[in-house]
């Protein structure tokens, strides 16, 4: 399971450097629907997140100096870190998020088997390291193509994003000071390729259906629910795709709807 989400990690890696590395510094200075962050930031912050990622698997003591500077600034110390990387010549930010992608990828080849890579939150197996990575490349790939003005086909590799998406269903309960569903959800969804995809138990009596491309942005928060074809069956899954978050911090606002909420 490593070897594979490794290998749609670095797909989906050079799939947005495709979309960057044409571009001239005045294109990587376009503004992103992340509120301050430009193309340049957004890439700062994602080599950013590698490379600290290589620290939490292979040096605690600089790892602890990264939790220390979140301790002392826990609302701003992630965009401070992308901001200041941001500022170097283009070329070089692009190198050194192009370095930083296979070196993540060795570290977590390497990890020590069954153990956990440290991290902000709960500490992660190396695959689920890997996903996370994944869901965060993809997300921000986003924002770029349509700071762009340009449309990215979908494929297969959000499974990973759909199945961050289920897993934290409860997390997205707590995080907005909900308790969390006692009863499981059932998820189905329609992938690009046209396969579908379940997770959760066939008689569950809540779900929601729908396209998978459409609950990935809306867990990753790209695509306000009014905007997707997500139909939600229950009123806690109905609440869920209201609060749907799949990555840490805190809850997030969200997208504004394009088409209006009927």
């Amino acid at each position: 399971m490593l070897e594979q989400v490794i290998a749609d990690l670095e797909a989906e890696g050079l799939a947005v450097e495709a979309l960057v590395s044409p571009l001239t510094a005045a294109g990587w200075r376009r503004p992103t629907p992340a509120e301050g962050w430009d193309i340049a930031t957004t890439i700062s912050h994602l080599a950013w997140t590698d490379e600290v990622a290589i620290l939490a698997a292979t040096d605690k003591a600089k790892w602890d100096e990264v939790v220390m500077d979140a301790i002392n600034d826990p609302a701003g110390f992630v965009d401070t870190a992308a901001a200041e990387g941001a500022q170097v010549d283009p070329r070089l930010l692009l190198e050194r998020w192009q370095a930083s992608r296979p070196a993540l990828a060795q570290v977590l080849r390497d990890f020590p088997e069954g153990g956990k890579v440290r991290w902000f939150g709960p500490p992660m197996a190396p695959a689920s390291m890997a996903t996370a990575r994944l869901m965060e490349t993809w997300a921000h790939g986003l924002d770029i193509a349509e700071a762009l003005g340009v449309h990215v086909e979908p494929t297969d590799r959000i499974r990973h994003v759909a199945s961050i998406g289920f897993r934290t269903r409860d997390y997205s309960f707590a995080n907005v000071g909900l308790e969390a569903p006692a009863e499981q959800f059932r998820l189905e969804l329609t992938s690009p390729s046209g396969d579908v995809w379940t997770f959760g138990p066939d008689d569950a009596p809540q779900a929601v259906t729908g396209s998978a491309y459409d609950f990935c942005a809306l867990v990753t928060q790209r695509l306000h629910r009014a905007d997707t074809d997500l139909v939600a069956v229950g009123p806690d899954a109905d609440t869920w795709l209201d609060i749907a978050q799949c990555f840490a911090g805190p809850a997030g606002g969200g997208r504004e709807p394009k088409r209006g909420i009927a």
